[in-house]
């Protein structure tokens, strides 16, 4: 393939089975809204445009918590960041300038409508269901992508450059591009690239424009004047055949419920046992329920906190929490003292009166009184740790949890279940892993891991490719890892994002104040994880219990929820698994690691491997052209790489922890974006095309697991004498890694190795001053060495030349 030689870790040169799995910014220059407006009223949690002028305000932005839903770039500057935000939070906002609100609860609720109508429809018709790179180095300029790609909005050129000088906002790149064959740069119109700086720190130019025909090459000029030109190549280009298309397709007609997907599995299991079986995880989830309370004196928009009473049960809500009455009667009887009684489910407060029958009790003291007299049947605490000095009014309030769903949802712990799929099914075969549902809401994800699992099964033995697949590999898919979440996302709070556990301190600023505006307790899963987290000090997860990124609390450290120890046991307990795809809403973007990175100076996760990250690159392509492959969408140039290169920091996340934990190549899909709940028409276009992509990722792993072929390596300029210092470059014939050494020593896999040159660079090459003799060799992803060698061994059949320098 004639790709540059690229360099991987000891850990995953010697294996012999590995696989991927990993949201970005766009290309696409986005406008300003128009009325943009600097205050916010909402009466229900929307996603709304918060306007950012810089990267600083993004990164405060983020630290907030700020439950970011999609980032985009802004022509001349500044980013539009659609932020979840409820009626209950929108004072931590306050210092930002809002734009649109983009999508509200209200939507939602359409598309539930949208789906029991689908349900409805379905039933009566019978349906028993219901159911890489491009290189050319001027003096101050390094051309690091040139890609044309067609897709459903139009024809596009996105380009990427480094360049030594061009670190301020205002200097800016002219792309200059031709008209196709025979024509000068220029002639096909020019385009301006503007800096991508995070936190800070400069990583490259970029810009993306729409073309009227594909260029063949571009020109690149900076304001010093020095320039810089290269080829076009095709990003994603369309298949000169159709390939070998699915017999059976599209087995998803609504979205579905966590009870929902997890019968469907069970029953897949039932009806293919000999290909698939039920994967149950070990650890229950805290389930679907939460303590009932009634909120007295303080309204809905936080008027009244110093006399407001919060009494929440001992008992969960649908065990009796519900049925709990808190009665504070204004009894009129002069110089009364204050007294608390129970009498069965109910607690009657009768406060102290003044001569005239007045009230004078405080809110602290009906707390005191409450968690004296009635202590084994609730606890009582003042509002958002307020001192409660104010004098409490009569009111009588039902305790309520809050949750709305049906009677024959469980409200219990529930077991997490997950559906394996192969012929051979005893960790003998490379293992590929996809799982959805990190984030509650993220309603249409669920649709991508079940409508692949139906394709396998049901066209195994009827179709090459799906027999091959399920025969060669150990395919596991998590349809629903947070179902509890999910319940609350689907019967209560579109919006939520987590579980469904409070960590809050009854004392604390944030604490009661989630029931009642919905949806705000809960752990980030996607934050909670192992391996660069908050509790390391990397940025982009908070310790704010009720923020969009809480990462857990901080006494318990990672791992802390049952959600995130149930997929590191699946990894740890089927070693297998060396590929997975972690399948989000919503942007169209398509990542992996590094995922995190310390903001004091943009220090990152350590970055992959030259070798690794050509990997990445490579089968990113092929996944990313499948899922083009079904209507034409493109995951641009810009929205696909490291996450931290293309969004921003998520410290804590699953993709790194599978990774940097596991040696797992672990891939990120973002669907489309058209939000969580997007109308059924696009929800199901969705899925259909990323199970196309989790498709090609399943081939990409079983290309990797059939790799018996050695690579081989090539140097450039060869051996010889020469005049002065010389610069060799290193290329291989597949995606490898060189391992070097320059003192005549025997090369090993402790020797160095080539690195990468920068983000979204290339391998390094090696400048030779004076006669040395370079032995080396070569090893691909899949653990094959160039010719026969043996590096832990003795033999010395290792490649090796002279350079002699006059």
């Amino acid at each position: 393939m004639g790709l540059p030689v690229t360099s991987t870790g000891t850990r995953r040169a010697r294996r012999t089975g590995l696989v991927f799995g990993a949201a970005a910014a766009l290309l696409l220059p986005t406008a300003v809204p128009v009325a943009a407006e600097p205050t916010l009223d909402l009466d229900e949690t929307s996603v709304v445009e918060i306007l950012l002028e810089d990267r600083d305000e993004l990164e405060r932005l983020v630290e907030l918590g700020g439950d970011i839903a999609q980032l985009d770039p802004v022509d001349g500057g500044g980013f539009v960041a659609r932020t979840v935000v409820g009626p209950y939070d929108q004072d931590v906002y306050a210092d930002f300038t809002f734009g649109d609100v983009v999508h509200t609860e209200s939507d939602a609720e359409e598309r539930l409508a949208e789906r029991e109508a689908t349900i409805e429809r379905l039933r009566s018709e019978g349906d028993s269901d219901g159911e890489v790179g491009i290189r050319s180095t001027g003096e101050d300029l390094e051309i690091l992508r040139a890609d044309y790609f067609e897709g459903r909005a139009g024809d596009f050129l996105s380009v990427e450059v480094r360049s030594a000088l061009g670190q301020g906002e205002d200097f800016r790149l002219t792309v200059e591009r031709d008209a196709g064959p025979g024509t000068e740069p220029g002639d096909g119109g020019s385009q301006t690239l503007a800096p991508f700086v995070d936190v800070g720190v400069y990583l490259y130019h970029r810009g993306q424009a729409e073309v009227e025909e594909r260029p063949e090459r571009i020109r690149v000029t900076d304001p010093s004047g020095a320039t810089a030109e290269a080829e076009v190549t095709d990003w994603l280009p369309d298949p000169e055949t159709p390939g070998d298309p699915l017999p059976y397709t599209d087995f998803v007609n609504a979205y579905m419920t966590p009870d929902e997907l997890y019968d469907r599995i069970h029953r897949i299991a039932d009806e293919y046992p000999d290909i698939a079986e039920v994967v149950e995880l070990p650890h229950l989830t805290d389930g679907y329920r939460r303590h009932a309370q009634a909120i007295l004196g303080v309204r809905p928009d936080g008027r009244g906190a110093e006399r407001g009473v919060i009494v929440e049960s001992l008992a969960y809500g649908h065990e009796g929490g519900n049925d709990i009455v808190v009665d504070l009667i204004d009894h009129g009887e002069p110089d009364a003292a204050l007294s608390v009684d129970v009498e069965g489910d109910e607690i009657v407060v009768r406060p102290a009166t003044d001569g005239t029958g007045a009230i004078t009790t405080t809110a602290a003291e009906v707390v005191a009184a409450v968690n004296a007299e009635a202590g084994d049947l609730v606890r009582a605490f003042t509002f958002r740790g307020d001192a409660g000095e104010g004098v409490v009014e009569a009111e009588r309030v039902r305790a309520d949890d809050r949750l709305g769903a049906p009677e024959e949802v469980s409200r219990e712990p529930a077991t997490v279940y997950g559906l394996r799929i192969g012929a051979t099914r005893d960790g003998s075969k490379t293992g590929v892993l996809g799982y959805s549902q990190e984030h509650a809401r993220e309603w249409q994800t669920p649709l991508v891991t079940l409508e692949t699992a139906e394709r396998l099964v049901r066209n195994y033995g009827v179709h090459e490719t799906t027999t091959e697949l399920v025969d060669e590999l150990d395919i596991f898919l998590l349809p629903s890892v947070n179902p509890d979440g999910a319940k609350h996302s689907f019967y209560d709070s579109p919006m939520q994002r987590k579980n469904m556990v409070n960590h809050c301190p009854t004392d604390g600023p944030r604490d009661q104040w989630a029931v009642q505006g919905g949806g705000q307790w809960g752990v980030d899963i996607n934050r909670n994880y192992g391996t660069y987290t908050l509790w390391d000090g990397y940025a982009g997860a908070s310790f704010d219990c009720t923020g969009g990124t809480f990462a857990g609390p901080e006494e318990e450290g990672p791992l802390s929820q049952p959600e995130s120890r149930n997929l590191d046991w699946l990894v740890d307990t089927h070693d297998n698994i060396a590929f997975s795809m972690n399948i989000h809403s919503s942007g169209d973007y398509f990542m992996w690691s590094p995922g995190a990175y310390i903001a004091d100076g943009r220090v990152s996760t350590p970055r992959p491997s030259a070798m690794e990250e050509t990997y990445f690159w490579e089968a990113s392509e092929s996944i990313l052209g499948a899922i083009k492959g079904h209507r034409g969408t493109v995951v641009t140039p810009a929205r696909t790489g490291p996450i931290i290169d293309v969004m921003y920091s998520a410290a804590g996340n699953s993709g790194d922890h599978l990774w940097y934990e596991h040696d797992v190549f672990a891939w990120n899909f973002e669907l489309g974006q058209a939000g969580f709940q997007p109308p059924w028409e696009e929800a199901h276009a969705q899925g259909m095309e990323y199970a196309d992509g989790l498709y090609g990722m399943l081939e990409v792993a079983l290309e990797h697991q059939n790799d018996r072929y050695r690579p081989r390596s090539e140097v450039t300029p060869r051996p010889g004498g020469y005049d002065g210092p010389v610069e060799i470059s290193f290329g291989t014939n597949e995606t490898a890694e060189i391992y070097y050494t320059l003192d005549s020593g025997r090369p090993t896999f402790d020797s160095p190795r080539l690195e990468l040159t920068g983000v979204r660079g290339g391998p390094e090459s090696l400048t030779i001053e004076e006669t040395t003799t370079v032995h080396w060799f070569a090893v691909d992803v899949a653990g094959n060495v160039e010719g026969g060698y043996d590096p832990d061994g003795n033999a010395r059949n290792h490649r090796r030349g002279t350079w002699t320098i006059e």
